[in-house]
């Protein structure tokens, strides 16, 4: 993760670069040095987000993020089970997790070159074969990729531009970062930019097949740096094992099939940043995650407790998204999804939840004698794990963040107001928000009284993101108005239950 953070690139001990936007899992807690603006609470509600996450499992690919060595990334073969005639030779390098269904891939790595190799490029590969002695149908439902920096102008590409905090999506897509890019493709459905894939493989017996090889070139680049972002959703209609690899490779040469065997029978890829220990006093490393996460969706219907419907009166309301340990924002609820099985020195959980969907709805009812008005916004707030009876900011109302930036990425919303008082479409929204930024609003939600509206909100929490942030539901100046004061501080929610096995 970074969002900002100076993270120190381990390429030999040569490089010291500010990552502005590398990400997916935050290494240390806290995790600025300078001295931070100071911060202001808004008083309000903070409940933990209902629902919870469905068993849909993911292929976590994110440790190393920095790669310096060839080798195995992620497998979910069987170590002591030869493929064929290949021999796998380092049990150690493979998880035994075979896959049968629909299931995902998040992938997200970066690659530091050497002045003295700029020729060489690092490849990486999706590789697949069935468990089994028949064949396996492997179906691409949806996927996406892109480079931080295409530098042959042939790879989708998606620098890390200093965009507007808010900005709707239109007839022309907007991101800025390659995870941003990924996940808004994703969200909004837009037709698969990577339309050379193929749409499904027939996975022999005893044969490893290469679904994708896909380079991450530093040529050209100042400094010698990038990054991919490579998120699948796949289906098989057989047990199937999966594997990401890295190998050394000339420059738009990708390695042959012998290649990506040779790899696989051989060890892991370094890893990088081991845990602190779940549950462990003190400073937090989290780490980054390699293997096999529970849950791709985090379905929810946000109410009143014990009603179907959310009061709108109830507003300034929020609630976390991607909320993890030590982060939980006073709800106590960790929304991270659990590993099934991971590598020793990695992530015990998949923190951050990077790649996850959020699919939530807001049934609105306005129960007062008065006309309504609100605003819905994702918001940054400032990490914490304490109750503090609302949210903390860091500086004045409506001033300019300066801080580092905690989420780049794509939310699509349905129900707002739309032209002559209607509730609007699906709408999509790109945001960039610093640390401890209030959220511009994505829209208003007006509401005669006794009215109801349903608001839907989407996204899938990018690559390019720290945890965690806010959905929230807050008072709307009438036009020409002023919105209703906030109240006074008020005592933390407590943890509603949730929906899923946790």
């Amino acid at each position: 993760m970074s969002g900002g953070l100076m993270h120190k690139v381990m390429a030999r001990g040569r490089w010291l670069v500010l990552m502005a936007g590398w990400s997916a899992s935050t290494w240390l807690t806290p995790a600025l040095s300078q001295a931070p603006t100071p911060t202001r609470l808004r008083p309000q509600v903070v409940e933990a987000l209902p629902g919870g996450l469905d068993t849909t499992p993911v292929l976590n690919d994110n440790n190393p993020e920095l790669i310096v060595g060839p080798g195995v990334l992620l497998s979910t073969f069987d170590g002591g089970r030869p493929l064929g005639s290949l021999t796998l030779s380092d049990p150690a390098a493979h998880l035994n997790a075979p896959q049968t269904g629909t299931f995902e891939l998040f992938s997200h790595h970066v690659y530091a070159g050497k002045p003295d190799t700029l020729a060489s490029t690092l490849w990486l590969a999706v590789v697949a074969a069935p468990r089994g002695e028949r064949p396996v149908e492997l179906r691409l439902l949806a996927g996406s990729t892109a480079l931080s920096q295409s530098v042959d102008g042939k790879e989708a590409q998606a620098p890390f531009l200093p965009l507007p905090p808010l900005m709707p999506q239109g007839l022309t897509p907007v991101w800025s970062g390659p995870g941003s890019r990924v996940a808004t493709e994703l969200l909004l459905r837009l037709p698969r930019a990577q339309r050379e894939w193929p749409e499904r493989w027939t996975l022999q017996p005893g044969t490893l097949t290469p679904l994708l090889v896909l380079p991450l070139p530093v040529k050209g680049l100042d400094p010698l740096l990038n990054g991919r972002n490579l998120q699948l959703r796949l289906n098989s209609d057989g047990p199937v094992d999966v594997a990401t690899l890295a190998a050394f490779g000339p420059e738009g040469t990708p390695p042959p099939p012998e290649v990506w065997a040779r790899i696989l029978a051989g060890g892991l890829s370094p890893k990088e940043h081991v845990p602190t220990p779940r549950g462990a006093p003190g400073r937090m490393v989290y780490s980054r995650v390699s293997g096999v996460q529970r849950g791709a969706t985090w379905t929810g219907r946000l109410t009143d407790p014990g009603q179907a419907t959310l009061s709108a009166s109830r507003a300034p309301i929020s609630w976390p998204i991607s909320s993890l340990e030590r982060g939980t924002l006073g709800t106590g609820q960790v929304q991270t999804a659990e590993l099934s099985a991971l590598y020793p020195g990695t992530a015990w959980a998949a923190h951050g939840n990077y790649g996850v969907t959020y699919a939530l709805t807001l049934p609105l009812r306005n129960d007062t004698r008065r006309p309504l008005r609100l605003a819905l916004a994702l918001e940054s707030p400032v990490k914490t794990d304490a109750p503090q009876g609302g949210l903390k900011f860091r500086g004045g109302s409506g001033e300019a963040a300066t801080g580092p930036v905690m989420f780049r990425g794509t939310v699509e919303v349905s129900g707002l107001d739309g032209p002559e008082g209607r509730p609007a479409g699906r709408q999509g929204f790109h945001l960039v928000q610093r640390a401890g930024q209030e959220g511009p609003p994505l829209g208003t939600v007006t509401l005669a009284p006794g009215a109801t509206r349903e608001v839907r909100v989407r996204l899938i929490y990018p690559a390019d993101a720290t945890p965690p942030q806010v959905l929230s539901l807050l008072p709307a100046p009438a036009p020409g108005g002023t919105a209703a004061a906030p109240p006074e501080a008020v005592k933390q929610s407590p943890v509603r239950p949730l929906s899923s096995d946790r």
